[in-house]
């Protein structure tokens, strides 16, 4: 068995173990997706292990996220009479969430002095990371370092959401699900659903579409913001 296999099959295994510990501890450093990704980052880095090699057969777990991501649209279909009566506000509201966080991360890099790839992969980190990875791929940013930025926001998202959200005393399940799936995808979907299953569904729903929106209309508004901001 080669390293990158083997670090594969641990990769797996690490979150097998981790589900029932965090289960027991239902705290957020003991999430799975907390957890063992900071496991694997501290073994790599006591052993000096290159990334590539960690990605050489992981890569696969990534590439799993879009079929992932597609079975979100069982409870969608189930909700489908709440979505077509919000139709228009769930719209807008992914427009503006995904515009405006564009926009934040164009002036963030500018702030820190952030390269083009660097920068385009910052804009493209605010979706699910299926949507991400291709999103990148039609603008000329790293697809390594959409992915990283993609987890960063979507567990900032999950640590912080329900604090964020119960400042701004949002009442309406509507509006908790989509700002937990438009900010933070995957990690939000999730975080919703364990405020209820309305939210959840709202989550799942702003998740995809908002892929979508930025797969379709990314590259156009990159192009936009640059040349108006730039």
């Amino acid at each position: 068995m080669n390293i990158a296999l083997l670090w594969l099959f641990g990769t797996l295994m690490g979150y097998v173990i981790a589900k029932p510990i965090y289960r027991r501890l239902p705290y957020l450093p003991f999430s799975p997706a907390i957890l063992v990704p900071v496991i694997i980052i501290a073994i790599l880095l006591t052993f000096n292990i290159p990334y590539d090699v960690y990605m050489q057969d992981n890569q696969w777990i990534v590439w799993m996220l879009g079929p992932t991501t597609v079975a979100f649209a069982i409870p969608i279909y189930e909700y489908r009479n709440i979505i077509k009566a919000h139709a228009i506000t769930i719209s807008v509201g992914i427009l503006v969430g995904m515009t405006a966080g564009m926009i934040s991360a164009f002036y963030l890099a500018r702030l820190f002095h952030f390269d083009q790839p660097t920068t385009l992969s910052l804009m493209a980190r605010s979706i699910s990371t299926p949507f991400a990875i291709a999103l990148t791929e039609h603008i000329d940013g790293s697809v390594q370092l959409v992915i990283l930025f993609t987890m960063i926001t979507g567990i900032v998202g999950m640590m912080f959401g329900d604090l964020v959200l119960a400042g701004l005393k949002l009442k309406s399940y509507l509006a908790n699900g989509a700002s937990l799936g438009s900010a933070a995808h995957g990690f939000g979907t999730s975080k919703a659903y364990q405020r209820g299953k309305d939210e959840g569904v709202i989550a799942s729903l702003t998740m995809v579409l908002a892929g979508i929106f930025m797969v379709i209309v990314g590259p156009f508004l990159v192009h936009i913001i640059f040349k108006l901001l730039a």
